[in-house]
């Protein structure tokens, strides 16, 4: 008899009993897809019940899931949701039109396996995938946009046959499980793309554009860059085939990345009415403008309070944080406040180079078990020309950043998403 009663119990028997990249890093990883299949056949192998759209790359998959499911939502069909890691609450992981999924659920699900999960032993990754692909089944989905959480070959998202496969762009990142140069990365991403399935590349890069056109070959699969099909003007026109097919979309969230993801998650949309999907452009207006509450969207470019402004953002790579650094620089503030917290497993040695040596600088550790020591960042930080404190929480970080600072200053918090977790 299943000693799991509630919800806590449940999370914490997926905490403690199951191995979680996002906690432990290298240890949880599985390099084959054994598992995932094994336990998607207990369960009859829900993922052959609704159509998906699978998800991969290194900076704005996670936005690129929600644009698409969003597009999908407008059209009033019933989009399951599944993206990693969460920032508040696991189940932000799983989610239906933008609806997490409901405690009661989760603890039913967990009982229900907990057997095949003494048996087949899985990391965390693999039972919440299956447990969203079960959910989506059980649920009806029309549709269920799949992000993968790293890499594509060897990540148990890799078990569905997808309508399209998506792949925003490829940086370095994970390099351990990856590999160390850009083709080697574009290798495993290019590893979602299946025979005579449609594949689309958010960006067109020169060191990577041909994995992708061999690959694609191989599979018999047509290629697609977002590039060549939409182009978004400054009044956020949105353009295919030189037609405007939105006009003046206006959105509740911004940031420096949304103009990119939005070319990508468009063209995405544009492949799947190619492929049978009712799709009416102007249906979307409504939506997106409310696209954070609609989707549950959080963590990216996130506000948490003007006067004095506070910024989260989940940029965490070199690609990622470049790019946030070089838009908040020009944003005219007289000082900025950096609260950042890292992984212990992060290459400093590439995110140092992009940061102001003239910030205010506050390092912490998010209260997970590969975040670097906030002593151990302060001293790495001091060694790279930088000054600031540690502090023995986020929170704490935080407070201080915001005490010092002016109405014209802007405090940043980044570095890692479980260090944004903490204070959203």
């Amino acid at each position: 008899m299943s000693l799991i009663r509630n919800y806590r119990e449940t999370l914490d028997f997926l905490y403690n009993r199951l191995p979680m990249f996002q906690r432990i890093g290298a240890a949880a990883y599985k390099k084959d897809l054994n598992n995932t299949i094994a336990l998607a056949h207990k369960l009859n192998n829900p993922q052959k019940s609704f159509p998906t759209i699978h998800v991969a790359g290194t900076n704005g998959k996670g936005t690129v899931t929600h644009m698409i499911a969003a597009g999908l939502m407008a059209q009033g069909f019933k989009v399951g949701i599944y993206t990693s890691p969460h920032y508040r609450d696991f189940r932000e992981r799983i989610k239906i039109n933008g609806q997490m999924m409901d405690k009661k659920e989760v603890i039913t699900f967990v009982r229900m396996m907990e057997e095949t999960i003494d048996e087949i032993k899985p990391s965390f990754f693999e039972i919440t995938f299956v447990m969203a692909l079960y959910y989506f089944k059980k649920e009806k989905v029309d549709f269920a946009v799949i992000e993968t959480g790293l890499g594509g070959r060897l990540d148990s998202t890799n078990i569905i046959a997808p309508l399209l496969s998506v792949i925003t762009n490829i940086s370095f990142d994970h390099q351990m499980f990856l590999g160390n140069t850009l083709p080697k990365i574009a290798m495993e991403k290019a590893g979602i793309i299946k025979a005579k399935t449609p594949v689309l590349i958010g960006e067109r890069q020169e060191e990577t554009k041909e994995v992708f056109l061999s690959k694609s070959k191989e599979m018999d699969s047509p290629c697609y860059f977002a590039e060549d099909m939409i182009r978004v003007d400054e009044q956020r026109n949105i353009s295919y085939k030189k037609e405007v097919i939105v006009h003046s979309l206006k959105m509740d969230i911004d940031g420096p990345f949304i103009k990119k993801n939005l070319i990508t998650s468009m063209a995405a949309l544009v492949l799947l009415k190619q492929r049978g999907v009712d799709m009416e452009w102007s249906k979307l207006l409504f939506i997106f403008n409310h696209f954070s509450t609609h989707l549950m969207y959080l963590g990216r470019w996130h506000w948490l309070s003007r006067n004095p402004d506070v910024l989260c953002d989940s940029a965490h790579n070199a690609a990622g944080i470049e790019q946030t650094m070089n838009t908040i620089l020009s944003m005219g503030y007289n000082n900025i406040h950096f609260v950042l917290g890292f992984s212990d497993d992060k290459d400093l040695a590439s995110i140092w180079p992009l940061l102001p040596v003239n910030g205010n600088y506050y390092f912490a550790k998010a209260r997970v078990p590969r975040g670097m020591d906030a002593t151990k960042l302060h001293l790495l930080a001091k060694q790279a020309g930088f000054s600031g404190k540690p502090y023995s929480s986020v929170r704490k970080a935080l407070a201080a950043a915001r005490k010092i600072s002016g109405l014209d200053d802007l405090v940043y918090v980044g570095g890692s998403i479980f260090v944004i977790a903490e204070v959203i």
